[in-house]
This record gives structure tokens, C-alpha cells and sequence, in this order.
């Protein structure tokens, strides 16, 4: 069966050389491009809807994470009230304003918030067009255990593109902007700083969940094994504790809640791990 196999896979490789595969992925790029210009551009088109509703929406106090996290807390409280304020995790006001810094500020930034919106939109495409150019090079096996790659793959990206935005983003947000020096200051920020935290916090954490993915390829390739992760478990709770300690507001609750899905997702990836050596030894 091994040997069927191999044949069938080489000789899909030996219709190509190597430059005509470079040429299929000169292609695959080119469409690529084009559809992140297209979105790029419908980002462009509606710049004013997409940075007053989407990318500035967390600066305001009626954002849905700030309303919920204020009935959460009033929820724990009527649990625990002797261990829980109720308002301990109501945020106050925090009124920033913004400047566009150069004189070319504000285009620089409306062209970088349709740049990474055709990203994010376009991210399951991609990873499909890639699925696409390296599945012909695949064994049998090889495809049936990676099959639904592209669609775990981009529901994980959503997932933590969702979990950035609503939850670390606007909880980085309220935290950095509203820190106390001591001594009065102004919130005068300029625009493109606010726009670099509210990416990097989202894109980030769309890539941190894809971290199922990356065990699954390291463990098929054998350079990681659920003992490893099992041994260094601790260290990447004690990991996970601060990284949310530094990038909430100083409560526990709301650092709890940045930790879960964390935690969550290093225990799915030992799972994934355990079960791609398993399959290996079978």
C-alpha cells in the first residue's frame, strides 16, 4: 500500500518541474493580491463606517464588552457579595482624543485599517489557495489526515480574531489609556497609536489560537510530544497568568477571563499531540 502510494505521489510530481511549479505559485500569490486589493478597496470605500463602528468602537463606553463585564460583575456579586464589588468591574469613563500626528496621519492610517481588514477577511481564501498548491504533493494519508485543515484552521483565526477584539483588545484599551501617572495628564494619543494596539491585540490573538495547528504539524513531524507539553504545562499556565496580568485592568476576574481560553487551548493542543502519536505508532 506504502509503495502504491508513493508511486501515485511521485508521479504527480513528476509532471512538474520546478519551474513550473514556481510559475503555479506565482499564480497562487497573484490571486492572492488580488483579492486582498479588492477588499482593501471596499475597506477603503467604507473607511468611515469601518473606523467609527469596527476599529474606534472601544473607546466608547456603551461597547458591548464594557456592558457585559459591568453585569458580569453585578451577577458575581449578587452570588458572593462579601467577595465580589458590585462594581469591580464597571470601567469609568476614560475620553481620549486623538490626533492625526503628520499631515498625511490620517490617510497613512485609513489605508493601514483597509490593509488589515482585507487580511482578516481574506485569511480563510488564503489558507485555501496554499491547501490548494501543496495538496497535489500530498500521499493519500497524508490528505485524509489533514483533511478540514483550511475550515479548523480559519474557525480557530475567526475565533481569536473575535476573542482580540472583544475581549484584549478593549480591556488593553481602557487599562493603557486610562493608567495613572500620579499627576495630571492629558489623553492626547496620536491616532495611528491607538489603531497599532487595537491590531496588534486582535491579529494576535487570531494567531495565538492557531496554536492547536502549529502542535499538530510539530507533533506529525515529531519535534514535539504531549510529554514535553505535559512537563512544561506549569510554566505555560505561570506564562499565561502574567501575560494577562500585564495586558488587563488589575482585577482578577478580568484576568481570569483573558487566561481561560488560553489554558484551553495549550490542553487541546497536548490532546492533538497525544492523538497525532498515537495514529503515528498505529
Amino acid at each position: 500500500m506504502t509503495d502504491t502510494s508513493e508511486k501515485y505521489s511521485d508521479s504527480r510530481h513528476n509532471k512538474m518541474n520546478f519551474l513550473e511549479h514556481l510559475e503555479v505559485l506565482r499564480w497562487v500569490f497573484m490571486r492572492i493580491v488580488i483579492v486582498l486589493f479588492v477588499i482593501a478597496c471596499v475597506v477603503y470605500i467604507f473607511r468611515e463606517f469601518v473606523f467609527h463602528e469596527i476599529v474606534m468602537a472601544s473607546k466608547e463606553m456603551d461597547f458591548w464588552t464594557y456592558t457585559k463585564f459591568c453585569n458580569l460583575s453585578h451577577f458575581f456579586n449578587s452570588i458572593w457579595p462579601n467577595f465580589i464589588e458590585a462594581d469591580v468591574m464597571c470601567f469609568d469613563p476614560i475620553n481620549p482624543n486623538f490626533l492625526p500626528g503628520k499631515v498625511t496621519g490620517k490617510f497613512v492610517t485609513a489605508m493601514l485599517v483597509a490593509i488589515i481588514g482585507a487580511i482578516i477577511v481574506a485569511f480563510p481564501y488564503i489558507l485555501w489557495e496554499f491547501w490548494r498548491f501543496l495538496k497535489p504533493a500530498l500521499y493519500p494519508k497524508e490528505k485524509k489526515s489533514a483533511r478540514g485543515l483550511v475550515f479548523f484552521s480559519s474557525l480557530l483565526f475567526i475565533t481569536g480574531i473575535l476573542f482580540g477584539y472583544f475581549v484584549i483588545n478593549p480591556l488593553s484599551i481602557h487599562f493603557l489609556i486610562g493608567f495613572d501617572m500620579g499627576y495630571e495628564t492629558l489623553n492626547h494619543f496620536p491616532m495611528n497609536s491607538f489603531m497599532a494596539i487595537v491590531a496588534s491585540t486582535t491579529l494576535a490573538a487570531g494567531v495565538m489560537f492557531e496554536l492547536p495547528v502549529l502542535i499538530y504539524f510539530l507533533s506529525k513531524a515529531g519535534i514535539i510530544t504531549p510529554e514535553v507539553m505535559k512537563k512544561y504545562r506549569k510554566h505555560a499556565f505561570v506564562a499565561t497568568l502574567i501575560l494577562a496580568a500585564i495586558i488587563t485592568p488589575p482585577d482578577v476576574i478580568s484576568q481570569i477571563i483573558v487566561a481561560i481560553p488560553i489554558v484551553i487551548l495549550y490542553e487541546l493542543s497536548i490532546f492533538i499531540s497525544r492523538w497525532v502519536n498515537k495514529r503515528r505508532v498505529i
